[in-house]
C-alpha cells in the first residue's frame, strides 16, 4: 500500500487541493484509493460527498481527529488530508501510516515561519529519521518566476528538502473542487498547464513504489 500524508500547520495552506488532486491522479489510474480526512472541519470528506459517481472511484474510511485507524484491507493508495495544528502525538501516529509527507507552503512570511517549526519536528520524528517516510515540499499558488517564489525557495533550501513543484494560483482548482472534480478529471485541455506543473509531483510519488 502506498501512504501519503499531506501536512502543514497552518490553515489554508493547500493541503485540501493537493490532497484531493492526488487521490484524482491515483483513481484515473485504476488504483483502489482511499481520502482520509482528520481535519475536523472535514473539506475532503464533504467534497467526497458532491464527486459525480460516473467518475473513477475515491473513497473513504471511518477516521477523524480522535481516531486514526489503518484504511481498509485491499486499498491500494491512500492520501491522508490532516487538520492545522499538526504535531506531537497526533503527528508522530499519522506518520505510522504514512511512507510519503508532502508538505504544501504558500509565500508569505506568515507561512514560512509557521511552517518552519513544523518542518523541524517533521524531520525529527523518529520515522523521518530512520528513512521510513520520505518528505518533500511544494510551492503553493506561486509563479515561479516571481520574487516570492526565490524567497520561497531560499527557505526551502534550509531544510535541504527536494522542491517537488511551485502550482500556480488558478481559478482550474476552484472550478474543479466545486464540482467535485481533480486537474485529472478534466479534458486536457483545460487544465494542461496545471498538469505539467504537477508531473513532477506524479514522479516522485511513483518512484521507488512497485
Amino acid at each position: 500500500m502506498k501512504a501519503f500524508l499531506v501536512a502543514n500547520p497552518k490553515g489554508g495552506s493547500g493541503k485540501s487541493t493537493l490532497a484531493t488532486n492526488l487521490a484524482g491522479y491515483f483513481a484515473n489510474r485504476g488504483n483502489e484509493v482511499m481520502l482520509g480526512d482528520i481535519d475536523r472541519q472535514q473539506s475532503s470528506r464533504e467534497w467526497l460527498g458532491i464527486r459525480p459517481f460516473e467518475l473513477p472511484t475515491i473513497d473513504t474510511w471511518e477516521i477523524g481527529h480522535d481516531n486514526i485507524a489503518r484504511p481498509p484491507k485491499g486499498t491500494s493508495h491512500v492520501v491522508l488530508d490532516t487538520p492545522a495544528g499538526l504535531h506531537g502525538k497526533m503527528l508522530e501516529r499519522v506518520l505510522k501510516l504514512s511512507s510519503r509527507v508532502i508538505v504544501p507552503v504558500q509565500p508569505s512570511l506568515f507561512d514560512m515561519l509557521a511552517t518552519r517549526h513544523f518542518l523541524s519536528e517533521l524531520l525529527s520524528e523518529k520515522a523521518v529519521r530512520k528513512g521510513k517516510a520520505d518528505v518533500a515540499v511544494i510551492g503553493m499558488r506561486v509563479d515561479a518566476r516571481t520574487r516570492a517564489a526565490g524567497e520561497l525557495e531560499r527557505f526551502f533550501a534550509t531544510f535541504e528538502l527536494p522542491v517537488l513543484a511551485y502550482l500556480r494560483d488558478t481559478q482550474v482548482y476552484v472550478q474543479a473542487t466545486a464540482a467535485g472534480m481533480t486537474l485529472f478529471d478534466l479534458p486536457r485541455s483545460r487544465a494542461e498547464r496545471d498538469l505539467e506543473q504537477w508531473q513532477a509531483i506524479i514522479d516522485w510519488a511513483e518512484v521507488g513504489h512497485a
